[in-house]
């Protein structure tokens, strides 16, 4: 192998630099080392003359080395010129420069002000898109439940009747246990701020106005976007991963309608059913704890509850738990829907539709106290 050569002669303000031997990548250390040592010598230098006639092999590599010295001589101020080079030598670098121009350093500060007002605008792209899938998903639903209504044979209660188990009976003891203790923790910290003051018996009224307005639904459908809602999506993602979804349409059916219909009205029927269960078992847990850490007798507590609470206390409660559950299942089937064909995919998907689910239950809940207080329940 030849040797790789380049040795610089310094007369006044003009350096002369010779090169010679095999200027290919198998030398890079060896290139990279001299090269780098010839580009310190910019100190009074104005010209700069790089005589080429001795290489004897030239690749993609050390051209691209050649022409980094070049600019480097350049960026100091000095006029460099290289002369020499074969015929064969010089077409490669002529096209090596047309490919790599001149770098441009960019203004990071800038670069940095452009991509975050761009990562803003694509969120609230996706925002909308998500919300225009909601509205084409619920219209979906809403058609395939009219259907539905004309063909009633068309309807698969078995399917319906198998997301009810999952969706309810199934969920009932974890849900009686967090309300419960819910419950327990209210009552608690109740008994203890309003001591100080001689009120204990008023935490019946807080936990009873709590619990039944708000904290029981709101409660029982956090846990219902956390464990149905992402069960959904991971279900419908997975038959979409599988071209189950594709399947079914070849075959002449609707996906909304066999897939999505039953598990969205499960959850309508099912997601009230909990949230009574869950106020009732908060509501027993904060009067255990009356009894227990307060000294509240049960049938004071119970008689006191009556005063506190009325109907349309317990009215509010219901009233938003179907919504709620409507929400989690819009959210639910759009995400399912929306999975590509990878597991990664499928994953991003469950995730967005847990943290979507809660996030439009608790604006939900938000806008219903708004309503309510208006209308004076």
């Amino acid at each position: 192998m030849s040797d790789t050569l380049l040795d610089g002669k310094a007369e006044g303000e003009h350096l002369r630099l010779a090169a010679g031997g095999a200027w290919i990548a198998v030398n890079a250390r060896s290139l990279e080392a001299q090269v780098a040592q010839a580009s310190r010598h910019t100190d009074g230098v104005k010209n700069v003359d790089i005589d080429m006639t001795a290489i004897q092999r030239l690749d993609t590599f050390g051209a691209w080395l050649l022409q980094r010295l070049v600019r480097d001589f350049k960026a100091h101020g000095a006029d460099a010129k290289v002369t020499g080079l074969k015929d064969d030598f010089r077409q490669l670098m002529d096209e090596l420069s047309a490919v790599k121009p001149e770098i441009v350093v960019p203004d990071t500060r800038a670069e940095a002000i452009v991509n975050a007002f761009g990562a803003v605008g694509e969120n609230i792209v996706a925002v909308g898109d998500t919300l225009s899938s909601m509205a084409n998903m619920l219209g979906a639903l809403i058609v395939a439940f009219f259907r539905v209504l004309t063909h009633p044979r068309n309807f698969r209660f078995t399917s319906l009747v198998h997301q009810l188990d999952n969706v309810a009976w199934r969920a009932v003891p974890i849900v009686l246990l967090i309300t419960f203790l819910i419950g327990c923790i209210i009552a608690q910290q109740g008994l203890f701020h309003f001591r100080r003051f001689g009120a204990d018996v008023f935490v019946v009224d807080m936990v009873g106005i709590l619990v039944l307005r708000e904290l029981g639904v709101l409660i029982v459908c956090i846990m219902v976007a956390g464990r149905s809602g992402s069960a959904y999506t991971a279900e419908l993602g997975s038959m979409k991963m599988r071209e189950e979804i594709d399947a079914l349409q070849t075959m002449g059916y609707d996906a909304t309608e066999v897939l999505i219909l039953p598990r969205v009205i499960a959850l309508i029927i099912g997601v009230p059913i909990l949230t009574f269960l869950g106020s009732m078992a908060a509501l027993y847990g904060g009067g255990l704890v009356c009894w227990l850490y307060g000294g509240i007798d049960p049938d004071i507590f119970l008689s006191r509850l009556k005063e506190a609470i009325a109907l349309n206390t317990f009215e509010v409660g219901m009233i938003k738990a179907p919504f709620m559950a409507l929400m989690i299942g819009l959210v639910s089937s759009v995400e399912g829907m929306a999975v590509k064909g990878s597991a990664e995919s499928l994953g991003r998907q469950t995730t967005a539709s847990v943290v979507e689910s809660i996030f439009l239950v608790i604006v939900m809940d938000g806008l219903f106290a708004i309503f309510f207080a208006s209308i004076g329940m």
